[in-house]
């Protein structure tokens, strides 16, 4: 079955794909385009709840494709380095999935849109039952608690392995973002005292909250995050080290979970424009995922009231439609 639908979901992108064929030159042509329409936006503001986010230089405006070739297209600041916050919920859930299957998290996690903001503790009292998701905190805490290791060493080892080598380079922790983050994350606190409350955190709830708050304070610039996106999009293989990193399975399981709530109580919105999974972080990172084709980053740090990258909403929303990447847009 497995098999089967891995086989279906692969044919599906090779047939969605097979009419696009734009030139490197006409990529390279749109992300620049890209980058000229939107550096002047002023619109949003960077997050503040996390006190170091707020001292983030706002001016910083990356963006960087990566196709399932390994060949880079960028312009702007590619290499200005952020948080990963939470778009690192999107990589650990592969790599849980990875590790112990798809089954775990439908039981253990869930994979239902909440329709609430990333942090709503209202959302894990309405879906107590059916479960929440792995892109809003409460899911990620419970995604993170569910990674294999014996103590909380290992698993922080496990993860920042992973992620590293989903990005092809090691990845280190801001410690004034993690410092900063863990002095203020009572509600992240909270929710996991909920979620041990429901039975459904599989590890020490404190130690998997500082677990999880160190993954979302590593240090990630924007070719960074579009070389682990275009992992996703080659299904687990590092279009640039050529190294699997997880098995194809586990991504299209991963990326379902990102479009229904990779942008949180915006997912609908963004799925309406783009058709891509993405996700988003308060750092000002905003990944999307063309499987078969391109990983897209963008990063600046103004946000809208949702929490998402306003510069990177309009900017990959743009590159989305010069270069007709929705697959559900079927041209004959």
């Amino acid at each position: 079955m497995n098999i089967q639908k891995t086989f279906t979901v692969a044919l599906f992108w090779v047939i969605s794909f097979s009419s696009i064929a734009q030139s490197p030159q006409e990529i390279q042509q749109v992300v620049e385009q890209a980058y000229q329409e939107f550096k002047d936006v002023q619109e949003g503001k960077n997050a503040d709840y996390i006190k170091e986010l707020a001292k983030v230089d706002s001016s910083i405006f990356g963006i960087v494709m990566v196709d399932t070739q390994g060949n880079i297209y960028s312009a702007g600041d590619n290499f200005s380095q952020v948080s990963i916050q939470s778009v690192s919920k999107a990589f650990v859930l592969s790599h849980v999935l990875n590790e112990s299957g798809h089954v775990v998290i439908k039981e253990k996690v869930g994979a239902n849109a909440t329709g609430f903001p990333f942090n709503s503790i209202i959302a894990m009292e309405i879906n107590r039952e059916s479960g929440i998701n792995s892109m809003v905190n409460a899911g990620a805490i419970a995604t993170t608690s569910l990674v294999n290791g014996a103590n909380a060493d290992e698993k922080w080892n496990a993860i920042v392995k992973k992620l590293s080598e989903f990005a092809g380079r090691p990845l280190e922790v801001d410690e004034p973002v993690y410092i900063s983050e863990a002095g203020d994350n009572q509600r992240n606190v909270a929710q996991a005292q909920l979620l041990k409350a429901y039975d459904k955190i599989y590890f020490d709830a404190d130690q998997s909250v500082d677990i999880y708050t160190r993954q979302c304070a590593l240090s990630v610039h924007a070719r960074d995050l579009a070389t682990m996106a275009a992992t996703l999009a080659s299904g687990g293989i590092n279009p640039i080290t050529k190294k699997r990193v997880v098995s194809t399975e586990a991504v299209s399981y991963t990326l379902p979970v990102m479009a229904t709530a990779g942008l949180y109580e915006n997912s609908g919105k963004w799925l309406y424009q783009t058709g891509l999974p993405g996700k988003s972080g308060v750092g000002g990172a905003l990944i999307a995922v063309v499987p078969g084709k391109f990983g897209i980053a963008v990063v600046s740090p103004p946000l809208d009231e949702a929490g998402n990258s306003v510069k990177g909403q309009l900017a990959i929303n743009y590159i989305v439609e010069k270069l007709k990447l929705n697959p559900y847009l079927v041209e004959k």
